[in-house]
């Protein structure tokens, strides 16, 4: 059958905070859609962009094998998709630029053309598909090949006579293991290993055994996998870590779920999965804090070989949970902080600041609640308005100078907070520091307490106070200069 090319648009190179970090993840979500294509008769290759620079170097692949369709299906799985960064939005185009050169079909399927599909269709696209494409994809591809009809193929969206047709939505997959393995074998999985080399961590691999979020946080955009909740079976999940296992040699793994172990009992049947199949693994995943304290998930996590859990803490106000509709509490917050450390399972927590009605108190309690539960990590962003959302819908008339970040470090706000872009620049930088701080200080005592416990990282640690008090000390000067200037 027809020769389908399946790319993305999502280079690590060009968001070089993401780079930096040197542990990318292949494109999951495209090897799904690879994966069903190829079960269903179609001859499927894979150009994985997230190691190259350009978007020019997929010209040569086309030129050599002289694709029916170009399919552009980012990873809806990588958060950073979401975000829709002007620099991967650039290289799609071009990717479509060059696909239309070669005479493919060109099929697009990500967050930032469900969202702006006419952008897309302008630069050449054939067919966008909205939300989750794998069935919808399916479906095109076989209408196109026999020459039927599409106009009642749901989740699509093309031209027709020189007008936009958007068809209905098409519902989300419910039994998600009805789909087939991801298509592993086409990534070079080699020289994903060499680049994790460098960064000092272990190689770890990315699996999903979820799709969507039944939370509404109103910040929180799910343009692919929308608001339903629906979960692989542990023995499918078991089965695909057996398979890298073999395969690869990958024994640790990144559960990229928005949530894990949502479903009642999941995590029990998981733990046991692994079990059965002598499989020893260790893994890190996000989660709530309210579900964490659910039975016994903790127990099971820890037992299953959990390491780390990153927890969308955002904020250590109630106030400003309250009004993100986090549905959480800060008493969860630091209990579920206390079990997980008992535990020996690492916390890190996903905080936000510049959230609308946030002041100077707000700030101060999120900072205290770092400086007294000691995460092992933290990731700091501002808010970031996305389409589709409540909070988008209440700052988008403050977006007309800019709705994107280029990269993932760009920390701009879009919107008039209560301050203005420096200060949160600068005040993520003092986060930062004063968190590295009180590390530094908790394994200062650690050597006088428990010196057998002390490792190479921990004096490290102390020798960077040096560096830390001075330089904490004179951001808190400039962030008082810049909040005296407010926006």
């Amino acid at each position: 059958m027809c020769n389908i090319l399946f790319s993305h648009s999502y280079y690590y190179k060009l968001d070089p905070k993401q780079w930096k970090n040197k542990t990318p993840f292949p494109p999951l979500g495209t090897l799904y859609a690879a994966s069903l294509m190829r079960k269903n008769g179609f001859d499927v290759s894979l150009y994985d962009t997230n190691l190259l620079d350009s978007p020019n170097s997929i010209e040569p692949i086309l030129k050599k094998t002289k694709p029916n369709y170009l399919v552009i299906y980012d990873d809806g799985f990588n958060y950073l998709t979401k975000m829709c960064l002007t620099n991967m939005r650039e290289a799609c185009f071009e990717m479509i630029r060059l696909g239309k050169i070669h005479n493919c079909t060109i099929i697009v399927c990500s967050s930032d053309s469900t969202d702006h599909y006419q952008d897309y269709l302008k630069m050449g696209a054939d067919y966008i598909l909205q939300g989750e494409g794998e069935m919808s994809l399916l479906e095109l591809v076989n209408a196109l090949e026999n020459e039927n009809t599409i106009d009642n193929i749901k989740g699509i969206v093309f031209k027709k006579n020189a007008q936009i047709q958007v068809n209905p939505k098409r519902e989300v997959l419910q039994n998600l293991d009805e789909l087939p393995l991801p298509a592993w074998d086409l990534v070079d999985i080699e020289s994903y290993k060499a680049i994790w080399k460098q960064s000092g961590q272990p190689f770890t691999l990315n699996i999903a055994t979820t799709r969507g979020c039944p939370y509404k946080c109103n910040w929180c955009a799910k343009p692919i996998y929308g608001n339903r909740y629906n979960a692989h079976s542990p023995e499918y999940i078991a089965n695909e870590i057996q398979f890298l296992k073999d395969n690869f040699g990958v024994t640790r793994f990144w559960m990229c779920d928005d949530i894990f172990g949502l479903k009642p009992n999941w995590v029990q049947e998981f733990n046991s999965k692994l079990k059965e199949q002598n499989l020893k693994i260790s893994y890190y995943i996000q989660s709530r804090v309210d579900l964490l304290l659910k039975e016994d998930t903790i127990d099971c996590l820890a037992e299953s070989g959990l390491e780390e859990v990153w927890v969308g803490a955002e904020s250590a106000s109630q106030k400003i949970l309250d009004a993100m509709d986090k549905g959480t509490t800060v008493e969860q917050i630091y209990q579920a902080t206390k079990i997980l450390k008992a535990k020996k399972i690492r916390v890190a927590f996903f905080l936000q600041f510049g959230y609308l009605t946030e002041n100077q108190e707000d700030i101060a309690k999120t900072i205290a609640m770092v400086k007294e539960l000691m995460p092992d990590n933290i990731g700091i962003s501002v808010s970031y308005p996305l389409p589709g959302t409540k909070f988008y819908d209440k700052v988008k008339d403050d977006l007309k100078l800019k709705a994107n970040w280029t990269d993932s470090d760009d920390f701009e706000m879009m919107f008039h907070g209560t301050y203005n872009s420096n200060y949160y620049r600068k005040l993520q930088r003092f986060v930062h520091k004063e968190f590295r701080k009180q590390q530094g200080f908790y394994n200062l005592k650690q050597v006088f307490s428990k010196p057998s416990s002390v490792s190479v990282s921990h004096l490290k640690s102390i020798a960077k106070l040096g560096y830390y008090i001075p330089s904490a000390f004179l951001d808190t000067l400039s962030l008082k200069k810049l909040q005296q200037n407010g926006r």
